[in-house]
């Protein structure tokens, strides 16, 4: 048997033989197997000389931000009319690079726009859930905070504590009591599964 080391969906692996036994990720048409995935083919033969076909992916996918996905960034500068960030994570994927993203003074809130100061909303180091909401251009992703589920998640105070957050617009510091200004993500249980690099 000479099957294709790698395949695409759709692509016919080889002649359907007795002794053969399709597995993950191949189907069976008119006599002939084939595979399902994009992939590697893969054969395991048995003591009984079975020969089983399966496609398995690449466990390292090349995970890029596209538009409406959900990323976790860290604010690396803020200015009165956006800041930058890193983008460290894609919809739960986390990133071996960190791609450049933008978080416009429009994009922050979905209500009185006209009144959003950016530094009470972010600051360098925080770690923020929001959504891509144009690919921009060569530089920077465009970022949107807008929704109630998306903004700040993690913060840290001038004392150097991780901050609790007391209302959509505020956030304090448990040690000191300090209250800080932050844009805040109301956030979902699921939404707790992203990571980040530290």
């Amino acid at each position: 048997m000479s099957a294709p080391t790698i395949c695409v969906p759709g692509q016919r692996i080889c002649r359907l033989e007795e002794n053969h036994v399709p597995g993950l990720g191949t189907y069976v048409r008119n006599g002939f197997v084939y595979s399902s995935l994009a992939g590697c083919v893969k054969t395991n033969s048995d003591s009984e000389g079975s020969i089983s076909l399966s496609v398995q992916t690449s466990s390292k996918q090349n995970v890029v931000p596209s538009l409406g996905s959900i990323v976790t960034v860290r604010i690396t500068n803020v200015n009165p009319r956006f800041c930058k960030c890193a983008i460290l994570n894609v919809d739960g994927a986390l990133l071996p690079d960190s791609f450049r993203g933008m978080i416009r003074r429009e994009d922050v809130r979905a209500t009185e726009k006209d009144r959003v100061e950016m530094y009470k909303c972010f600051r360098p180091g925080d770690i923020v859930l929001a959504r891509v909401s144009s690919l921009g251009d060569t530089q920077s992703y465009i970022l949107s905070t807008t929704e109630n589920e998306l903004g700040v998640v993690i913060a840290t105070s001038e004392a150097g504590v991780s901050m609790v957050p007391i209302s959509w617009c505020e956030m304090q510091c448990p040690k000191t009591m300090a209250k800080e200004y932050r844009k805040v993500a109301k956030v979902r249980p699921d939404s707790l599964k992203y990571s980040y690099k530290t």
